[in-house]
């Protein structure tokens, strides 16, 4: 199937408002590794022992989700979608300095509802 051009609705819902999903094409995902630097991990644990937001680790978790969202978005062009339904994430620990991040859902070719 020919590669779509343009924006890639991306929704955690089965039915997007306003759209009608003519094709399920088959799952897609995005799949990113991250570890953080050992500045990084000193600067956090330091923030960790006064309590609150550790926002070192808050930005990388951030960064790392939207790269995986923008790789599922990728894959699902590649396979001729103009959209992902169901889009979820998920996340494992892989070590102590390695967060694994996964975006999935359904890669589906929506067209505007004529209501």
């Amino acid at each position: 199937m020919a590669q779509q051009r343009g924006p890639v609705l991306v929704t955690t819902t089965e039915r997007p408002a306003g759209y009608e999903v003519k094709e399920a094409l088959g799952q897609v995902f995005g799949v990113v590794v991250r570890s953080r630097g050992l500045g990084g991990n000193i600067v956090a644990a330091l923030r960790s022992l006064a309590g609150g937001e550790i926002v070192e680790y808050t930005r990388l978790v951030e960064d790392t989700r939207r790269h995986a969202i923008d790789r599922m978005i990728e894959n699902a062009r590649a396979m001729g979608a103009n959209a992902v339904v169901m889009m979820r994430f998920d996340s494992s620990e892989m070590g102590q300095t390695m967060t694994e991040v996964v975006a999935y859902g359904t890669a589906a070719v929506v067209e505007k509802s004529a209501t």
